[in-house]
């Protein structure tokens, strides 16, 4: 079980939140409420004190979220003027935790109008302070995403407003992006032929030091603000990591061989195929560890204490972090951000049908189980559960996805029982959840149209009715000519998983 030790709560006495003068507390803005970061910040902040705000494409997403109903959201998005003045008003700290690496080759353009927007609205409302999360980085020639990174900063920081940019190395923490490639690198390759950069010497920091470490900018004298490089007590080569990694899976040491012709555009690729990280995510995490990567000096100490009983070692980040994955205890997850960018349109409901084209299968079958029982079969469905039909069609589908740069199936799930909205589930995302009746799945495949799957759930007499729905809109010829190639597989795949789910439903139903 994970340590729960030098976690930060928000409820200590140099994280809690001071009073504004007139007594009340003081209001929080998260951007990036629904990522890795922001999802475990946003509940430390209320514990802290803080009246938290935050700002989202997605409310329905934020409401799903265990804390969803105690803060407060605008709807919008940081590129929209109108949203991000909606959001700064009458804030105290802004924390700005958004970036979009994942956007395709336009992310710095993104990066720098939603960096610009909040610093004009921010500066307007008179926002008492930014604190920001960059990324560790060397001097000179930077790649594309760390460049970005540091000009997000820079544009923060040129507002006027108090900003505390805090440039972070390697994040590790159960869930996260950097640890998730480590992992499935050491995990799946016992012999890792590997570029260069896996010598280059770099200074990972555990998740819970970095929250550490933006709760206390929220805290800190607003004279200090400035850039300050966040790091652990480490400093490894990425093959030292994965190797640390190694022993505290009880794994045998990983041989690596350094080979001079991986690219940082052919090692992407392959950290795509071998892990769950698509190469959109993974190209930028590649390109981040070109040059030694370790704090410059530690002038933060002087501004924000370090936690009580220091910061995380390495090994003991990956202990608790492997603890968090054996329990199903993944608070967040790299996966919680949007992969392909803002969220497609919701499934239309029938009626809008009309006059559109769109193929649908169905499939409904009755069981004896109990209807508990089939949810909790419906709820599990993906990751390292399955999907009860297929597994080399599924398989094959997945590396389609994976060699045309899509996610794959590798993603898996974060928890191995339990569903919201904006989990992704595999190489689909959680659109809507009515908990014992319905679960509807988008897909983000790399598809010519728009695909959804929904399951459904309902009491039947003394057993329950199995629904089970795929839609797909295709987008022009070649949506219509996919669908048609996919179709004899259909009755394999879709009548398997119907047959199979209320198989395992009536199973659980006699345990």
């Amino acid at each position: 079980m994970p340590d729960p030790r030098a976690v930060p709560t928000g409820r200590e006495p140099l994280l809690r939140a001071e009073s504004r003068p007139d007594g009340t507390a003081p209001r929080a803005l998260v951007l990036g409420a629904s990522g890795y970061i922001g999802g475990r910040l946003v509940p430390r902040l209320l514990a802290a004190g803080y009246r938290v705000r935050v700002l989202a494409r997605d409310p329905a997403r934020i409401a799903a979220l265990p804390w969803g109903g105690q803060v407060e959201v605008v709807p919008g998005s940081a590129e929209d003027a109108d949203a991000a003045a909606a959001a700064t008003g009458d804030v105290d700290v802004l924390f700005y935790l958004i970036h979009s690496m994942s956007a395709g080759t336009h992310f710095e353009d993104l990066d720098r109008r939603a960096a610009a927007t909040i610093a004009a609205a921010g500066a307007a409302a008179s926002v008492g302070r930014i604190v920001y999360l960059g990324g560790l980085h060397p001097y000179g020639r930077l790649s594309r995403h760390l460049r970005s990174r540091t000009e997000v900063g820079e544009i923060l920081a040129d507002s006027g407003v108090p900003t505390f940019t805090l440039q972070a190395g390697v994040v590790i923490g159960s869930g996260s992006a950097s640890f998730e490639m480590v992992r499935h690198l050491t995990d799946v390759l016992p012999y890792m032929p590997a570029p260069r950069w896996v010598r280059n010497q770099i200074q990972p920091i555990a998740v819970r030091d970095v929250l550490h470490y933006l709760m206390g900018a929220a805290r800190a004298d607003a004279a200090a603000a400035g850039a300050y490089d966040i790091g652990g007590p480490d400093v490894l080569r990425y093959g030292q990591m994965m190797n640390g990694y190694a022993v505290e899976a009880g794994l045998p040491q990983r041989a690596i061989a350094a080979l001079p012709v991986l690219t940082p555009g052919l090692a992407s690729h392959w950290v795509n195929l071998v892990t769950p990280i698509p190469r959109s995510i993974a190209r930028p995490l590649v390109e981040s560890l070109q040059h030694d990567c370790v704090m410059k000096d530690h002038r933060v100490d002087a501004v924000i204490p370090r936690p009580d009983g220091g910061l995380t070692p390495y090994r003991r980040a990956v202990r608790l972090a492997l603890g968090r994955v054996a329990a199903d205890d993944v608070e967040t997850s790299w996966q919680d951000a949007e992969v392909l960018g803002a969220p497609s349109d919701p499934l239309p409901s029938d009626p809008e049908w009309a006059g559109r084209t769109v193929y649908t299968d169905r499939r409904e079958a009755r069981t004896r189980a109990r209807p508990e029982a089939l949810w909790s079969v419906i709820e599990g469905i993906g990751g390292a559960n399955g999907w009860y039909s297929s597994p080399l069609l599924w398989a094959a589908r997945g590396w389609m996805d994976k060699l045309a740069g899509g996610v794959g199936l590798a993603r898996g799930r974060r928890s191995t029982s339990r569903v919201v909205e904006g989990d992704v589930v595999d190489f689909w995302r959680v659109e809507k959840v009515e908990p014992g009746r319905m679960l509807r799945l988008r897909a983000e495949m790399r598809v010519p149209g728009l695909a959804w799957l929904e399951l459904g759930c309902a009491p039947d007499g003394d057993g329950a009715r199995y629904t089970q729905r795929a839609v797909f809109f295709p987008q022009g010829l070649s949506g219509r000519l996919y669908w048609l190639s996919v179709l004899p597989f259909h009755g394999a795949i879709f009548r398997g998983m119907a047959n199979r789910i209320t198989a395992a439903a009536e199973a659980e139903t006699t345990r």
